[in-house]
């Protein structure tokens, strides 16, 4: 029975590997669009349709632990169609609003109205520098340099709080695809955890126009 109870006990967790609100702080994930729908693969998606000029936009707002973090806490509300139609100005594709909700806004605590909010308003208080607003040429900057320049924007931010990642690195060039920000689970900024760690190595970052 005891051994019963406890095999019970093992699958629970494998299933819901984290109560909700069991979280460190938080991960503001902004992807730069003009790379991912510059991937033929995605060429279809709804941001990458013509007229659509995004440039960062959000790609989740994630709980994180210190090392490592919950995902599918489940179970997931359904979400209405009026609720995801009302993210895609700054989340542009209703399969990643869902699947968000799914993997990580499950494990805020947060109902789904609650979690697409403070995704929103956590998006809104980042100023993002002039230069990334709406690019109508390539933009080539050293990963150091992108930090500054948000830092510069945005009071009581600092380099331990950013993360710049990027992909198709040749040589010393590498396209810029997401800037991750860490925040606090209150608000404000926050040092990032061991999650973050591992950023973009790259000599120059390219930041494809918004077309």
């Amino acid at each position: 029975m005891l051994r019963a109870t406890v095999f019970a006990l093992f699958l629970l967790l494998a299933i819901n590997p984290a109560p909700a609100k069991d979280f460190d702080y938080y991960t503001l994930a902004l992807s730069w669009s003009p790379t991912w729908c510059g991937i033929e693969r995605n060429a279809d998606e709804d941001q990458c349709q013509p007229g659509r000029r995004f440039a960062f936009v959000v790609h989740g707002l994630w709980p994180q632990f210190e090392k490592g973090w919950p995902q599918n806490c489940g179970p997931a509300e359904r979400l209405p169609g009026k609720l995801i139609d009302a993210q895609l100005d700054i989340m542009p594709a209703k399969g990643l609003v869902i699947h968000q909700w799914r993997k990580h806004g499950t494990c805020s605590g947060l109902k789904a109205g609650e979690y697409f909010n403070e995704l929103r308003e956590r998006f809104q208080a980042v100023r993002i520098p002039a230069r990334y607003l709406s690019p109508t040429k390539t933009v080539e900057v050293r990963p150091a340099d992108l930090i500054n320049d948000f830092i510069k924007s945005n009071k009581g931010l600092t380099a331990d709080m950013l993360s710049v990642q990027c992909g198709g690195k040749r040589g010393g060039r590498a396209r810029l695809t997401e800037l991750r920000i860490c925040m606090g689970k209150q608000d404000g900024f926050d040092r990032c955890g061991e999650n973050e760690r591992r950023s973009c190595q790259a000599d120059t970052l390219v930041l494809p126009p918004v077309r």
